[in-house]
């Protein structure tokens, strides 16, 4: 057992954090750095959660092989070299294991350890004010918090009650970012950033995919354009994308639980119904090896106990303390908070989380510049690692009228040295959108190859609320694709 692994029963500690993410290992990190507090983390799985090992980094790790070879056939001297040449989907996955540690978490248990954090293994949940009761392997202790517990379970996939299709065991995003064999036909059900992230790594192992949105686009909360740029370069690599389309009914021959990331039995059929069904279709039915259910997620709250301290839901303030707690030791970080459900957004509010429980433990005035989680009100930022990308921050146009702000918009073509520089086929488009009365941005968007490294000056300047005249002074470097802020702004003087 790793050190740390599990004290012995009934321990105190100044801060219990029930969930092992990089929400919950922040906030117990910041909580007591400095100081001689203690902290322990409780995890049912493993330390490190969702992100590290069924999300963010094995997505990103599958995606970038594909826009490697993508960007090499789009270059003349490279274009030759590589010629007709596919991934090798052996080597693609080892290399996806080795970011996921193979689902070792012992590297995890050893920052934690290092950090001055124990760990706990077993399912956390309130058995009371200022007490977690952990039940594993080892049997039930309880957990008593001196100052603080943090609420970090993160969230789980939804699988609709459509007819049949939990009796079918279709994949979550978990087996298709731990995929170990490839299904040959895949339909994916959803058109959000899974979906689509999901859709552009099976296209580039070699499956055929066949998306299942209900809505009438992609990345629905995206500015159109994001959306329309992605499906149509999913169709363009022999993608199926049917919009305004709903699943009925599923059946699947001899469903198996064959374990994580490999087919779950014999072939799916999927019954459709929407204005995108064509005749191609037999009988309004797709046929497929798996299914893939993209559909969202929901905060992992049902076993956490919230009754036994008089709640019913999770509300957290801008402290990220759970309304509804008198004294307020209770804390919720993540995508259980109810908040921004993004890792990076996690990853702030364990930052703010802990420095105010820091500084409610040593009794000093909570810093109203520090201790106070603002960025997920208005500068949350997102990439979607599609071919193309998709980069965006803050409001889109949509969301900035709808809350009553006198918009203003800038909308190109990126089309610049840097970006020809970069690809001989590189197609992009950036939109601003701007608070016309304060002259500062409220959102931005980039959707091309790459544009995951230009979200960030944006996210300054919409966080900063920066002036579009100051901005007018922020020289970007020749020749770089950034140059396309010049080219916004220039559009914007008119």
């Amino acid at each position: 057992m790793p050190p740390h692994s599990n004290p012995a029963a009934d321990r105190e500690y100044d801060v219990v954090v029930i969930g092992g993410g990089p929400a919950g290992e922040i906030a117990a990190q910041y909580a007591i750095a400095g100081s001689d507090r203690t902290a322990v983390i409780v995890e049912h799985e493993l330390l490190g959660g969702e992100c590290s090992y069924w999300a963010c980094m094995p997505s990103k790790a599958l995606l970038r092989p594909g826009s490697v070879l993508g960007a090499a056939r789009a270059m003349p001297g490279a274009r030759e070299a590589v010629g007709e040449s596919t991934l090798d989907v052996a080597a693609v996955l080892q290399r996806r294991d080795t970011f996921t540690s193979h689902r070792d978490d012992a590297g995890q248990v050893q920052w934690a350890s290092g950090a001055g954090i124990d760990v706990v293994r077993g399912s956390g949940r309130l058995a009371g004010e200022r007490v977690v009761e952990v039940t594993g392997a080892d049997g039930t202790q309880m957990l008593r918090a001196r100052h603080a517990v943090v609420l970090a379970t993160g969230s789980t996939a939804t699988i609709p009650a459509t007819p049949g299709l939990r009796d079918a065991l279709p994949w979550t995003s978990r087996d298709a970012t731990n995929l170990q064999e490839v299904p040959g036909r895949i339909a994916i059900v959803g058109g959000g950033v899974v979906a689509c992230e999901a859709a552009t790594w099976l296209l580039d192992l070699g499956a055929e995919v066949t998306l299942l949105v209900r809505g009438s686009g992609l990345l629905a909360s995206a500015e159109p354009f994001a959306g329309d740029a992605v499906a149509a370069a999913l169709r363009e690599r022999g993608a199926t994308v049917l919009t305004n389309t709903a699943v009925n009914a599923v059946r699947r021959d001899s469903p198996q639980d064959t374990g994580i990331g490999r087919v779950h039995g014999g072939a799916v059929t999927v019954s459709l119904d929407g204005g995108a069904v064509t005749t191609s279709f037999d009988g309004g039915e797709v046929t497929v090896d798996e299914l893939l259910v993209a559909a969202g997620r929901r905060p992992a709250t049902g076993a956490l106990g919230l009754d036994s301290v008089g709640l019913s839901e999770v509300r957290t303030d801008d402290q990220l303390t759970v309304a509804g707690v008198p004294e307020g030791w209770l804390y919720a970080v993540g995508d259980v908070s109810g908040r921004t459900p993004l890792t990076h957004m996690g990853k702030y509010h364990g930052r703010v989380c802990g420095d105010v429980i820091a500084a409610r433990a040593e009794s000093r005035a909570l810093d109203a510049a520090r201790d106070i989680a603002i960025a997920d009100r208005s500068a949350v930022p997102q990439v979607v690692f599609t071919t193309p990308e998709v980069a965006s921050v803050g409001r889109t146009e949509k969301t900035a009228r709808a809350e009553g702000f006198d918009v203003d918009t800038v909308e190109i073509d990126i089309a610049v040295a840097g970006s020809s520089l970069s690809r001989d086929d590189f197609t992009g488009r950036a939109k601003l959108v701007i608070d016309r009365g304060d002259d500062v941005l409220l959102g931005a968007t980039f959707v091309g190859t790459e544009v995951a490294e230009l979200v960030h000056a944006a996210t300054v300047a919409v966080a900063g609320a920066v002036p579009l005249s100051t901005l007018w002074h922020a020289v970007p470097a020749y020749p770089t694709v950034s140059e396309v802020w010049l080219r916004l702004l220039e559009a914007r003087r008119g």
